[in-house]
């Protein structure tokens, strides 16, 4: 993209028929769509598998958690295979491991710490082709389609992981938990064969990334390792990195005490789960809104606001409301999400034009760990200043991340850019200036 060129593809505000035109963002959006719904079956399916077998809450939360900590180690080991290997192969691969995990689960009755380590292990490859498919998006969408790709997976997300809750717990009523993982390892395998049939084979060059070894010495754990730290040396990416990661990371630790909240204020039984699901209604919501109805440079300028709305909505909850406050606050908290838009395109300019799928597989597996992370480190203050006030604290936490984002926001610039001429960002920086990803 040339300079001259760039105002106006700044202000072209592009729209979802548009997005799904793209016969290849269309078959990654579907398949990525399906296999969030197996995501959240599978997930919910083995924790009911562990609990009913051990009886144990612990093991039970543990086999929900295990899929999500270790996908920030497969980044970081193996996340550089994500540019050096045909996105096809790793994309049809991934899915077909994970409909083999699931039929292995389903089908044979393992120790519980062996079935552990099967969901573990699939989670170190998790980054790698989500890494691929996620830089064959942004090669095959361009300015604004980009951002608004973006808006439809994380609504697709949303409403997957919904139907997929509510399927999970349908389906295990029905037909028991080891055919209900069945069912997911099914939809897990149409996902690989559509990918395998209708995805063209690209080889790394030809869809921007760079073949073999050639982005450094020694294997794909050293090149990984290597990636990661320019990556995160680099100021500007290490700066979008943590301001995709940390508000979800603060909100996913108030939203794993909403049971809580709501056992402690008597609630009804059932009234957690509308709670609950609050939050991806106000996301959809968000996304929807946001990604459709404003132009690209008012959506970078509201990233500071949205950030501050997921966060004061929570600390609310100090104040210990009811339930229809509370879903208020909650859905509020939601629409917030949509913060996240105004920063796709700088920190997909931000990228090395060698290191995206990289780099994506690091954002998505850090925002996972730390979401995971977020719900026992709020949990642990509950007993000093009780669950309402550990929400409170959760919210005040995101609050206080967007004004950190205010102090670094170019005062001339709508959303964080790449500064190419600082002097201390050489390295990563210079590179990423000199090779823009659109």
């Amino acid at each position: 993209m040339t300079p001259t060129a760039e105002p106006a593809q700044g202000n072209h505000r592009a729209t979802y028929r548009e997005v799904l035109a793209e016969p290849r963002f269309r078959l990654l959006f579907s398949t990525r769509t399906v296999a969030i719904t197996a995501d959240a079956l599978r997930i919910t399916t083995f924790s009911v598998l562990v609990f009913s077998a051990t009886g144990s809450p612990l093991l039970s939360a543990l086999a929900f958690g295990i899929g999500f900590i270790p996908q920030l180690f497969g980044s970081l080991l193996l996340g550089s295979l994500a540019d050096r290997l045909p996105p096809r192969a790793l994309i049809t691969g991934g899915y077909a491991l994970m409909c083999a995990a699931a039929l292995l689960l389903a089908l044979v009755r393992m120790p519980i710490a062996a079935s552990l380590g099967v969901v573990a292990l699939v989670a170190l490859a998790t980054p790698v082709f989500h890494g691929a498919s996620s830089r064959l998006v942004a090669q095959s969408l361009e300015g604004d389609a980009y951002v608004l790709g973006r808006s439809l997976n994380n609504i697709a997300a949303s409403g997957a992981q919904l139907s997929g809750l509510a399927l999970g717990g349908a389906v295990v009523a029905v037909v028991g938990p080891h055919r209900a993982l069945a069912v997911s390892a099914a939809l897990y395998f149409g996902c690989a064969l559509a990918v395998r049939i209708r995805l063209p084979r690209l080889q790394p060059g030809e869809f921007g990334g760079t073949p073999g070894s050639a982005r450094g010495d020694g294997g794909a754990v050293r090149a990984s390792l290597h990636g990661a730290g320019l990556l995160l040396r680099g100021r500007t990416v290490r700066r979008l990195m943590l301001a995709q990661w940390l508000p979800p990371a603060f909100v996913a630790g108030a939203e794993g005490l909403i049971v809580a909240y709501a056992g402690g204020r008597h609630f009804a039984p059932g009234w957690y789960a509308v709670l609950m699901g609050c939050l991806p209604v106000g996301m959809l919501v968000g996304d929807l809104l946001v990604g459709r109805l404003l132009r690209p440079p008012t959506r970078e300028r509201l990233v500071v606001p949205l950030i501050a709305l997921m966060g004061l909505p929570l600390v609310g909850f100090a104040a210990e409301p009811g339930v229809g406050v509370s879903s208020c606050l909650l859905l509020l908290c939601g629409f917030g999400f949509a913060y996240g838009l105004g920063l796709q395109r700088p920190f997909l300019d931000a990228l090395p034009q060698d290191g995206q799928g990289q780099a994506f597989g690091l954002l998505g597996s850090g925002s996972m760990t730390l979401q995971g992370v977020g719900p026992a480190c709020f949990g642990a203050v509950t007993a000093g200043i009780g669950t309402g006030g550990a929400i409170a604290l959760a919210g005040g936490s995101a609050a206080l991340t967007a004004g950190w984002i205010l102090t670094w926001l170019p005062p001339t610039s709508p959303a964080p850019v790449p500064n190419c001429s600082t002097g201390s960002e050489n390295g990563t920086e210079q590179h990423a200036c000199s090779s823009p990803a659109q």
